[in-house]
């Protein structure tokens, strides 16, 4: 073989980038890149033709490593951002590298929290609401309609708890999650309580988790072990799925730096739609019926005769069955008094599958949990919007260590092309001149 040297072969050209390239590169904005020249932080050349600078992209590269810059910026408009919380793969998902359905099923909810916070585990922590925004959060949330839904109640409380603490814009790392550890119980505590003294049994314990805060705002049964242990696992495993529609929501307000609070009210916002938390609710009805009905075939016919979608069924990222759903399955099955909802539920998904093939989501391993405790329709979005609260939170932390108003998409402007006559309204009989100023 001829040598590479002997052939005229020589070493390509280093890459060079644009401004632009470099600055999307570093994460910076271009007037900070020529900063860096100046600086002597970074070498340009001109372009040619002499418009612009060009820089070396490894040197580029090498600055970014020492500048804390791990990867590119997402350029303007894009919907990709680095992120070092979830993955999701074909039938998995993972926080922060470890499988998230076994880490909610060996630990506490608190726990994968802190877990997904920091990267460190803490067994045993629990979170405690205080005092004052505790009291703050319940009179806000008294003070509603009693038609109000708990998504409601939920947005109330956030705006009550922020109005509490004078210390809600230090974004600093340890004061965010102070805010946290204590603004999720807050959450759990404002809601009322379905039964009396519900909330002594479930508060009773010493440092109670939050699953068992929880139980008594959801349903007036008594909690039995089985049946805390799946709800404690569900809230585990709704804590975070990568930028789902209200996470990119509470993304966006932290890329803004607003506090941890209006963040969490942003997600709060786009989780009251039937496409997202309120999803388990449709679940739930559906389950209902089915047990009314004996049969799931005639339930499954009328939404496929009246062109609705099957709710609990189908999960754009996952072709199998939703792995949250598969977990929540597995501990439903040792809950006895959740047999008849489990099997209404398997029903739908084998009639269905004659129609088409999709399996189980969490919305329906939801409304299995919520029709056979005894729970309200809207039970499972309580328990998603709970929960996902850390997942905003963390995705929070992630952002505030971002460039500040970095997403910002351009629109695609569709109206009509300018220049356009100035537009007259409406007149009827003689127009009143416009006062002078």
């Amino acid at each position: 073989m001829t040598d590479q040297a002997d052939a005229g072969f020589s070493e390509p050209p280093a890459q060079r980038l644009t401004t632009r390239e470099t600055a999307e590169r570093l994460g910076v904005k271009p007037e900070t890149v020529y900063a860096y020249v100046s600086r002597g932080q970074l070498s340009s050349s001109r372009a040619p033709g002499g418009r612009g600078s060009t820089f070396d992209a490894a040197e580029v590269d090498a600055l970014a490593r020492r500048t804390g810059r791990r990867d590119p910026a997402a350029p303007a408009g894009a919907l990709s951002f680095p992120t070092g919380i979830t993955l999701i793969g074909s039938d998995r998902y993972f926080f922060r590298g470890v499988d998230a359905a076994e880490l909610a099923r060996h630990y506490a909810y608190e726990e994968v929290a802190e877990w997904l916070w920091t990267g460190v585990l803490r067994p045993g922590i629990r979170f405690t609401a205080p005092a004052e925004a505790l009291a703050a959060a319940r009179r806000a949330v008294g003070a509603l309609p009693s038609h109000c839904g708990s998504t409601d109640r939920l947005r109330v409380a956030v705006v009550a708890a922020a109005a509490a603490d004078p210390l809600r814009f230090d974004l600093s790392r340890e004061a965010v999650l102070g805010g946290a550890r204590s603004l999720i119980p807050t959450l759990a505590a404002a809601l009322p309580t379905v039964a009396e003294g519900g909330e002594e049994t479930a508060e009773g314990n010493a440092s109670p988790g939050l699953a068992r805060q929880l139980w008594p705002k959801l349903t007036g049964r008594p909690a039995d072990e089985a049946s805390l242990a799946v709800l404690d696992t569900a809230l585990g495993l709704l804590i975070d799925h990568d930028l789902a529609a209200s996470t990119l929501a509470a993304r966006v307000a932290a890329s803004a730096r607003a506090h941890p609070y209006a963040v969490v009210s942003a997600g709060l916002g786009v989780l009251e739609g039937p496409l997202h938390g309120a999803a388990s609710g449709l679940a739930h009805r559906m389950l209902a019926e089915v047990l009314e009905r004996g049969s799931a075939a005639p339930v499954v016919a009328d939404h496929l005769r009246s062109g609705r979608r099957v709710p609990g069924l189908g999960h754009r990222l996952y072709p199998g069955e939703d792995p949250r759903a598969r977990a929540l399955f597995a501990l439903l099955a040792e809950v006895p008094r959740a047999a008849p909802a489990l099997a209404a539920a398997r029903d739908v998904v084998a009639t269905t599958a004659r129609h088409t093939p999709l399996h189980a989501n969490v919305d329906l391993a939801l409304a299995v949990l919520s029709v056979s405790s005894g729970m309200a329709v809207e039970a499972g979005e309580t328990v998603f919007a709970i929960s996902r609260t850390a997942g905003w939170i963390a995705h929070a932390l992630e952002e505030y260590g971002e460039r500040p108003l970095r997403m910002r998409p351009s629109g695609q402007y569709t109206g009509p092309q300018p220049p356009q006559p100035l537009p007259t309204g409406p007149t009827s009989g003689s127009q009143l001149a416009r006062p002078a100023l």
